[in-house]
């Protein structure tokens, strides 16, 4: 009885290689079409409320305009009737800390130049020059118990970027007084403007 047929080994190698090499191609094929990303593309970063000492929530805004001169009162309205400004984002944020609640005005202001916008942040820096009008003034925003965060007890902070100023003004609801944990907050609020650039 003959026995089992010889096998042919090197058509089996053959076979066998080309397995592999399928298999190689299509994983090669399987992790490109994965990790398929443009470099140059920006990554996503998180809204800027979220990533400081303080988590604002957005209340109102941002508006928008391009007319600061209507939009503000007192020395700083003269300032842009004779240096108009390029845009301006207004918005009002809420934060808490320690039960403590507090409204935040953040404005950001785009002036022509670098040397207007360190102008106006010299201006409102100083007592009774007035400013840009915030949403609780012109009664944009309201509520039961909303501070006025132009008042005297609200906090102030500036600061400039290129040729945006950003102005924050900031209080206590239900009249609480924390002078340094109102400061604290007006100065983180500063990095909202990120939020708020057109």
């Amino acid at each position: 009885m003959p026995g089992p047929p010889a096998r042919d080994t090197r058509s089996l190698l053959l076979r066998g290689a080309g397995l592999v090499a399928i298999a190689v191609v299509s994983g090669l094929l399987w992790f490109l079409i994965r990790h398929d990303s443009a470099p140059d593309e920006p990554v996503a970063q998180p809204p800027a409320q979220n990533t400081g000492q303080f988590k604002f929530t957005k209340v109102a805004g941002p508006e928008r305009s391009e007319d600061c001169a209507a939009k503000s009162y007192g020395k700083t309205k003269d300032f842009f009737q004779d240096t108009p400004c390029r845009s301006l984002v207004r918005a009002l944020y809420t934060t808490e800390s320690g039960g403590a609640k507090a409204l935040v005005s953040v404005v950001v202001v785009g002036m022509p130049d670098s040397s207007k916008a360190k102008a106006l942040k010299t201006l409102t820096e100083q007592d009774n020059t007035g400013n840009v009008t915030d949403l609780v003034r012109d009664k944009t925003f309201a509520g039961t118990g909303t501070p006025s965060v132009s008042g005297n007890d609200a906090a102030y902070a500036a600061k400039v970027d290129g040729t945006n100023t950003t102005i924050v003004l900031a209080d206590f609801y239900a009249k609480h007084k924390d002078k340094d944990l109102i400061e604290r907050i007006a100065d983180d609020a500063l990095r909202l403007s990120a939020d708020l650039h057109s």
